[in-house]
């Protein structure tokens, strides 16, 4: 199955949008005595079984790796957050098959490096897609395209600093009519290299919906899946995404909203509450309501 018909067929399954970050931060999990991967993998099996049994799924996962590689010691020979990561995987694979799994790692290098990284996250990891940063060209997101596999490529991002480089005006070599800001040169080029090569995609934050609303008219009508990030803690509505791509003419069944610590620990900071799992469940039941197809 290819990567665009995978996520029209997990969006019509789940009959949402919805991306469920799983970014893990210890401080916030439950006081517990266990070693980092048991408890990793013990509160994602919780909620994955709880969500199991309440038929609640999102549309697609996304675990961001610097969550987990940051909880390796690797010159002590310890990989216990990689090893987590492996956990979070098989549960998915348990709990809910056929729903994407994009690994967030913002990959991007000179061809042969980008090749490598490639054949980390699809490999390696499994993913069924990857991020990347688009700064040094076609040769080095072009490795990531592997058939029926998916690449995000970072194109408006939803972090405050965005503007200080994606705003900027630059003549777009795609189409050197006009000078536009260097986002809108960045999704000219994406959807060239889409094109050619199906499963390229782009990464569009919720928090900036002049800008969304420009990229998704520039992908209507074409097979082109946006990422995008930046709704609840940051401050986006899946609703006011959803009427803005609408409007747009873009298909929403190849979008995927994504909220992390908004689902996995919506109380922030501090040890998890006695209720931690009722108040993600109602986190994620609120979100896949609104992201509803």
């Amino acid at each position: 199955m290819s990567y665009i018909d995978l996520l029209r067929e997990s969006a019509k399954e789940s009959g949402n949008i919805v991306c469920m970050g799983l970014d893990p931060v210890l401080s916030v999990l439950p006081a517990s005595e266990e070693p980092v991967r048991d408890r990793i993998g013990s509160y994602f099996s919780e909620l994955f079984r709880r969500m199991r049994l309440e038929g609640v799924a999102p549309a697609a996962f996304k675990p961001n790796i610097g969550y987990y590689q940051r909880l390796d010691n690797p010159r002590a020979e310890d990989f216990s957050g990689s090893l987590a990561l492996v956990d979070v995987l098989e549960l998915l694979e348990t709990y809910f098959p056929g729903i994407p799994v994009i690994l967030d790692s913002k990959r991007g290098d000179i061809a042969k490096s980008s090749e490598n990284y490639a054949s980390e996250a699809f490999d390696a990891w499994g993913a069924d897609a990857v991020t990347v940063s688009p700064y040094m060209g076609h040769d080095s997101v072009l490795p990531f395209a592997y058939e029926d596999k998916g690449v995000y490529v970072l194109n408006r991002t939803s972090n405050p600093g965005a503007a200080e480089f994606q705003d900027q005006n630059v003549l777009d070599k795609v189409d050197e009519k006009e000078l536009y800001p260097l986002y809108r040169a960045v999704a000219h080029h994406i959807a060239a290299w889409s094109s050619e090569h199906p499963g390229i995609g782009a990464v569009v934050g919720a928090t900036n919906p002049k800008e969304l609303g420009d990229i998704a008219s520039i992908y209507a009508g074409r097979d082109i899946p946006m990422l995008i990030p930046g709704v609840g803690s940051q401050g986006g509505s899946a609703s006011d995404v959803m009427a803005m791509m609408k409007s747009a003419g873009y298909e929403l069944d190849l979008s995927r909203i994504n909220s992390s610590s908004g689902l996995t620990h919506p109380w922030k900071k501090g040890n998890a509450p006695e209720d931690w799992l009722e108040k993600c469940m109602a986190a994620i039941h609120s979100l896949i309501e609104e992201a509803s197809l």
